[in-house]
């Protein structure tokens, strides 16, 4: 009975793949959102609202750039992003997010650093900040982010892009 479950272990992994990834590299490439949820004070919302597009970059020399763009950003009726009405302006800073620097992936912690040089958020510029991660494969890496920018824990979930 063990042999046939051992077995059938080995078979699993070997189909859908490895269900953590053993090291940096297998983070690397190009990663697009799936979602992102926050949970704050036993409420949960889509933290970019409901359909928001993000792209995150894990390069092989240890750098990151991450975007998420809410679907339903107001466009400004001025035309100019310089000039946009404060309900505008305060609807694309809720809406969307945009930050690069550094990365460390620590599969014994399976954890994320990420060293962030500058952002949308200001608050997070020159700051270090990690993720755990929940689950890592090779189509799909999901964490949780201890202090969203939008206050709350987020999970975060991406898919490999093709």
């Amino acid at each position: 009975m063990l042999t046939r479950l051992a077995a059938t272990a080995v078979a699993m992994t070997m189909i859908c793949g490895s269900t953590w990834a053993q090291d940096a590299n297998a983070l690397q490439g190009t990663w697009r959102l799936v979602s992102s949820i926050t949970e704050l004070g036993g409420k949960v919302t889509h933290q970019f609202g409901t359909g928001a597009n993000g792209m995150m970059i894990l390069d092989a020399r240890g750098r990151f750039m991450l975007t998420i763009i809410g679907q339903d950003l107001p466009r400004f009726a001025s035309n100019s992003r310089a000039s946009g009405t404060p309900e505008e302006a305060k609807a694309v800073v809720a809406g969307s997010i945009a930050m690069f620097g550094t990365y460390i992936y620590d599969p014994a912690t399976r954890t994320i650093t990420l060293k962030t040089e500058l952002a949308t958020f200001p608050n997070w510029n020159a700051t270090t900040q990690e993720r755990s991660v929940i689950s890592a494969t090779s189509a799909e890496l999901k964490y949780t982010t201890a202090q969203a920018s939008g206050g709350g824990t987020a999970t975060v979930t991406w898919r490999r892009a093709k």
